[in-house]
């Protein structure tokens, strides 16, 4: 019973990242598609890279981002952490989408829409979550 629920908790651990973020790819696609939403890729250095959590810190940790983000995108972190455990099927999942939206730095937001049709990219941006999401829209307006 508790093998049973162990791995329960390990498999949900594995789909869902920060509050709100999910970690699994092919689930963040499908809650895409279903809520006709895009998707925003967030390619972290979570436990390393001070731009990244200056970005979680300013931005998506706000409440102000999060109600934002409710309606209008799905959430993924594609994190590569320095000090985290991740389990291998996570850090397989997240080498081959750095590959394939050749990722070069962190943090790099990749957004998309449902389909995973890039529709451009976002990075850190002074001035909190009014200036990231303003320009997180205009991107978002393009989405077909």
């Amino acid at each position: 019973m508790l093998r049973s629920l162990a791995l329960i908790l390990t498999a949900s651990v594995a789909l869902i990242g920060a509050e709100g973020w999910l970690t699994d790819h092919a689930a963040a696609m499908k809650a895409a598609k279903d809520g006709k939403k895009a998707v925003i890729m967030d390619f972290t250095g979570s436990d390393w890279c001070g731009w990244c959590v200056k970005l979680d810190k300013e931005v998506f940790s706000t409440p102000e981002f999060k109600a934002w983000a409710k309606d209008k995108v799905v959430l993924l972190e594609v994190d590569f952490p320095q000090g985290k455990p991740q389990s291998k099927e996570l850090q397989a999942q997240n080498q081959k989408l750095q590959e394939q939206f050749k990722i070069e730095g962190y943090p790099t937001i990749v957004v998309t829409d449902a389909s995973g049709k890039e529709l451009g990219r976002l990075g850190y941006e002074q001035g909190g979550p009014a200036v990231w999401t303003a320009s997180a829209d205009k991107l978002l307006a393009t989405k077909p």
